[in-house]
């Protein structure tokens, strides 16, 4: 390539910081125990894209996901990790491996939200995405302390913008996109007996954790098509409960699709109370226990 048509250095260490991550990220999930499926595809994107000679910018800016999916080696799910490194500068995935996943931190990449409304709207609110975020503003039940009406619309506004370009799954026809309870059930039960046991690695979540102790266990499983990672909550209102130890979050995908999560509890009343479930799959989980669902269920 003529030294005119060269891409700015900068953005060619954009390339290698998003493939250094991807790197990192394999090397976790090896070391936490996960298939080595997952791990040769996150280390060959990685190879893939240090070999680029354009930036990743400029081909997800021209072409969107699609563009990405046509590298070598990058799936969707692949995609949609870089197209969130590009729009936030964060990765979610591998902040949550080491630990480092915080509300606060994804909340002021978003513009409008600084350091000190990203800890308020994070005090205030129970979730931890951006999608969840733009949900529990959109309904407005939670007052935050210098969020009036005009900067929670600028915020929604910037946050519309975010999410419209980051990937989705995608419904396939015939297809459910979600993993069947009975499976996440056995996986929920496997979890909190692996460790109860001191079977599985811990990290030290920065997130509530004054001393740094590495407490939060995580395992990754795959069961026929889907990918897990299991973890116990670790959110705000998980510890104002007192249930960090009881309610369990499953990230899960199917290959080359994004991420999405659910979390399984101990319910504690009607029908269900003293099983475990899944949050809004109540009717499923009462048909896997052989228990009648609660009048409104499904």
């Amino acid at each position: 390539m003529p030294a005119s048509d060269q891409p700015p250095p900068q953005r060619i260490e954009d390339n290698a910081r998003i493939g250094a991550r991807l790197a990192r990220y394999a090397d976790l999930l090896e070391q936490q125990g996960a298939d080595g499926f997952r791990v040769r595809a996150y280390r060959a994107a990685a190879a893939e894209i240090a070999a680029l000679d354009r930036p990743l910018a400029e081909i997800w800016g021209t072409g969107g996901t699609e563009a990405l999916i046509r590298l070598r080696g990058i799936g969707r799910g692949i995609a949609a990790a870089i197209a969130e490194m590009l729009t936030t500068g964060r990765w979610r995935q591998l902040d949550r491996l080491e630990g480092e996943l915080t509300p606060e931190r994804l909340f002021a990449t978003v513009p409008g939200i600084g350091p000190v409304l990203a800890h308020r709207l994070a005090d205030a609110l129970d979730g931890d995405t951006l999608e969840e975020l733009e949900a529990a503003l959109r309904l407005g039940d939670a007052e935050v302390p210098g969020l009036g009406p005009r900067r929670r619309a600028a915020i929604l506004a910037a946050l519309a913008q975010r999410l419209a370009r980051l990937p989705r799954a995608r419904p396939r026809p015939g297809h459910r996109p979600e993993p069947p309870v009975d499976l996440l059930l056995e996986a929920d039960a496997l979890y909190r007996r692996k460790a109860e046991a001191g079977e599985l690695r811990r990290i030290a979540p920065r997130r509530f954790n004054p001393t740094g102790e590495a407490w939060l266990p995580i395992l990754h499983a795959r069961r026929g098509p889907w990918h897990l990672t299991l973890l116990h909550s670790n959110t705000a209102r998980a510890h104002e409960l007192g249930r960090t130890r009881d309610w369990v979050v499953i990230f899960y995908h199917e290959e080359d699709e994004p991420e999405r999560q659910c979390t399984v509890v101990t319910e504690t009343q009607g029908p269900l109370a003293g099983l475990r479930v899944v949050r809004g799959r109540e009717a499923d989980c009462a048909a896997v226990h052989g228990r009648p669902a609660a009048e409104g269920d499904g």
